[in-house]
């Protein structure tokens, strides 16, 4: 880390990023259930984009909706926040900050009003986020009792084992979330066959795999393959809340190969950790539900403003909250709605 972050990194970023993802959930969420998932992700990018440009950091994005030519904003490399925003006055130096995003983890869940919709954003000093390409990843994701217990190589009945040790439970008495995808037939079924309980998911592994980290949350693994970025996002929460991710990208094809060399990726096989995912010494981890989910409640909406509940987390130091925020509009007679 350069001597100038270290000494701006120090200003308490926290509540900056979590207004981020707090106006990009309010944003998606009064397009809940109308059944237009691309519409949903449209006013959340625009509404994390628009408050990003607030947030006193030279950023950049290296987790975001995708490359140059396939998304208008918060696209991979696109430089945020004050030090490139056209409109400000402030002068720098500004701390240089890899920003990771995903405005709208479940556009589905958004558009059908189903649970664990969260709008995200993780950051870290240059360089300590994995710059992934937007391809598929096998992942397991376990809390930090399991994590020296499991390995992505093994079969599923000796993870699930090892799990069901650390926890002193049963494997009966576990609970595995999967992506309900045609893909993890197999999976489901070595998973049923050790005696395991599984929670199929439309979407939303995101949150899931935050879930599989927090004692009480009924999850004890998330199994299975699903998206890259995603994996990146889930590996700065495990560096927040002691878990782990244990994933491997899937290339499969000379074009996926490529794509991964030209993000600086050699070894294909690799299996990455949280700590290779998501390097970063100070990483900062903020989400706010959209819809009601198993760690956060959706935003809610009364006559005066709106509610939304955020999980806000930093590894240096490490700390974790979670945030219940009342939104009052701008009038001299509004009243607070509990």
């Amino acid at each position: 880390m350069s001597d100038r972050a270290e000494a701006t990194i120090g200003f308490d970023l926290a509540s900056a990023f979590l207004e981020v993802v707090e106006q990009a959930a309010i944003a998606c969420a009064h397009t809940m259930g109308q059944g237009d998932r691309h519409h949903s992700d449209q006013v959340a990018v625009e509404s994390m984009r628009a408050t990003l440009d607030r947030v006193p950091i030279d950023g950049r994005v290296v987790i975001g909706e995708g490359e140059r030519d396939e998304a208008p904003m918060l696209y991979i490399g696109e430089p945020v926040g004050i030090a490139h925003a056209k409109s400000s006055t402030r002068g720098g130096p500004f701390v240089e900050v890899d920003i990771a995003v995903d405005p709208l983890e479940g556009t589905n869940l958004c558009a059908t009003g189903d649970a664990n919709a969260i709008a995200v954003l993780a950051a870290a000093e240059r360089g300590g986020l994995l710059h992934a390409p937007d391809i598929y990843m096998e992942k397991l994701v376990v809390g930090p009792s399991s994590k020296h217990a499991v390995s992505l190589d093994a079969p599923v009945s000796k993870n699930l084992a090892g799990i069901a040790r650390c926890l002193g439970r049963k494997v009966e008495d576990l609970a595995v979330i999967v992506l309900d995808r045609p893909r993890h037939e197999k999976l489901i079924a070595d998973i049923r066959e050790a005696g395991a309980r599984i929670r199929l998911i439309g979407d939303g592994d995101l949150s899931a795999g935050i879930s599989a980290a927090v004692r009480g949350s009924g999850v004890h693994a998330v199994m299975g393959t699903g998206g890259a970025p995603e994996g990146v996002l889930v590996a700065a929460a495990m560096r927040c809340l002691n878990g782990e991710i244990q994933a491997r990208l899937v290339v499969d094809t000379p074009e996926k190969e490529e794509r991964c060399r030209e993000m600086g990726i050699e070894d294909m096989s690799r299996i990455y950790r949280s700590a290779d995912l998501a390097c970063g010494r100070r990483i900062l981890f903020a989400a706010t539900g959209v819809t009601d989910g198993t760690l956060m409640k959706g935003a809610r909406f009364f006559g005066d403003g709106v509610r939304t509940s955020s999980l806000v987390m930093q590894s240096e130091p490490q700390r974790v909250q979670f945030i219940d925020t009342i939104h009052l509009e701008g009038r001299d007679n509004v009243k607070v709605q509990f």
